[in-house]
């Protein structure tokens, strides 16, 4: 099962920290990945938003990296501050 994290306002979206969840054989990419959690969280652009990065086993990657079951994902968005 992948290990999802919802940093910032994801976690707000999700209404959670983190799940383990098993990844739908369809899910390939992250480009998948953020389309099947947002009709997962009827969202309507949160997870697709470009300045949510996403993070695979600790390192930031991009929309064609391929995920896996086994993997520790986490969306995070950008950091304000003031």
């Amino acid at each position: 099962m992948a290990e999802i994290l919802f940093f910032g306002r994801m976690g707000d979206v999700s209404g959670q920290m983190s799940e383990r969840v098993s990844l739908p054989e369809t899910i390939e990419t992250v480009t998948d990945l953020r389309r099947w959690m947002e009709n997962r969280f009827d969202q309507t652009g949160a997870f697709e938003d470009p300045t949510v990065r996403v993070a695979v086993n600790n390192a930031i990657v991009t929309e064609n990296f391929r995920v896996s079951d086994s993997d520790e994902i986490a969306f995070m968005p950008p950091v304000g501050g003031g």
